[in-house]
């Protein structure tokens, strides 16, 4: 291979090896290699928690040219294994920018891989599924390399969530500057927040619509929610496999039997799923991205979602319950978009209304969620 010392290489699983150049850390990353197709906010998803164990492959072609600055984080750091993109931009041109992308990566031990032909890594990964793969710079050996990849574990069975939950209960009362829809007026709502994961827009749109919001550890015991006296309890986002994550299902179990209003997203939709009786599947490439059609089975309205999830809750097994209603179906793949409980006050969706940057078709799901909360102390 190349003695070039900005030299990289990505290695997936299956032994494909792609030479590129190294940006950010000067470090190796080992994880999911899964693809991207979003435009714009590259450092939204940089940190978004659901992407942590992953390598992500960007579909557009230029990142980096509008820098990054603080404010548009959606966590406390980057838990992603790796970033690949096709042009990497150096030189970023955007008032707000206080931070290269480059310097941005490096600073939170991340590493890059440009030059690369992404079009050719997302047909092997559209064909083959999404598969394990190594970012590395020399000195390397490429057959060593492969062999790891080959050997890394399958995202199905991990739990992330423990490695990205908050530590301790904290309080977030900041909304929006500006929102689409109309502000909430009246009386404001307590909500208690499950981190899986949970991206900081969603913690404002809960906020713009109403709720002053505690959110809590991954592990909280359904009793000590309770015991805060909440008018509604939010499940995140969140990555990793929702089955491995087992002391979850139970607590959301014990949640929706006190009849408390629930609004699961992402994670918290395939966990509340879980916790109803039905069971959950790897995709073969999963959704991420910023434009997935979402139809409204009632209505028959299709909707530009933002997703991020690599797996689905299982059809089948939720229609034997009797209880939960299919409410969102993914026009691509058929995939369970949205949920609802026939008698319980809870509800549910695979995708992200919160998007920033991206659609905002279904922001008006937060203000479902506070009429939910409404009629249940009616």
């Amino acid at each position: 291979m190349s003695a070039n010392t900005n030299a990289a290489v990505l290695v997936l699983g299956d032994g494909t090896v792609y030479e590129g150049t190294a940006f950010g850390a000067r470090t190796e990353g080992a994880g999911e290699v899964v693809f991207h197709t979003g435009m714009t906010g590259y450092q939204e998803i940089l940190t978004d928690p659901s992407y942590a164990g992953q390598i992500v492959c960007m579909t557009y072609p230029e990142i980096g040219n509008t820098g990054c600055t603080p404010e548009d984080e959606e966590s406390r750091g980057i838990f992603m294994r790796g970033f690949v993109v096709r042009d990497h931009v150096d030189f970023p041109s955007n008032w707000r920018s206080r931070e290269s992308l480059n310097d941005y990566l490096a600073r939170h031990r991340v590493p890059g891989i440009s030059g690369i032909d992404t079009r050719a890594l997302v047909r092997r990964l559209r064909t083959a599924g999404a598969m394990n793969g190594i970012i590395a710079q020399p000195p390397f050996d490429v057959a060593a390399l492969r062999k790891r990849a080959a050997g890394l574990p399958s995202m199905a069975g991990l739990n992330l969530v423990d490695g990205v939950t908050c530590k301790e209960p904290y309080e977030w009362r900041e909304g929006t500057e500006w929102t689409l829809a109309a502000p909430a007026s009246g009386k404001r709502y307590r909500a208690v927040a499950y981190d899986y994961g949970i991206k900081r827009n969603i913690l404002r749109e809960l906020v713009n619509a109403g709720f002053d919001v505690t959110v809590v550890p991954a592990n909280t015991p359904a009793k000590e929610v309770l015991a805060r006296k909440p008018d509604g309890v939010f499940l995140s986002n969140g990555p990793g496999d929702p089955a491995a994550v087992t002391y979850a299902i139970p607590i959301v179990r014990e949640l929706a039997q006190a009849k408390m209003p629930i609004f699961g997203i992402c994670l918290g939709h395939q966990i509340l799923g879980l916790a109803l009786g039905g069971t959950t599947r790897k995709l073969r490439f999963g959704h991420h991205g910023a434009n997935q059609p979402a139809r409204d089975e009632q209505s028959r309205r299709v909707m530009i979602a933002s997703e991020n999830h690599g797996f689905a809750v299982d059809a089948k097994a939720l229609a034997e319950t009797g209880d939960v209603e299919v409410t969102h179906m993914n026009l691509n793949d058929r995939t369970i978009e949205g949920l609802r409980h026939r008698r319980l006050p809870l509800f549910s969706v695979q995708y992200h209304p919160e998007a920033s940057p991206g659609p905002h078709d279904t922001a008006y799901l937060f203000r479902r969620f506070r009429d939910l909360v409404e009629s249940s102390h009616a």
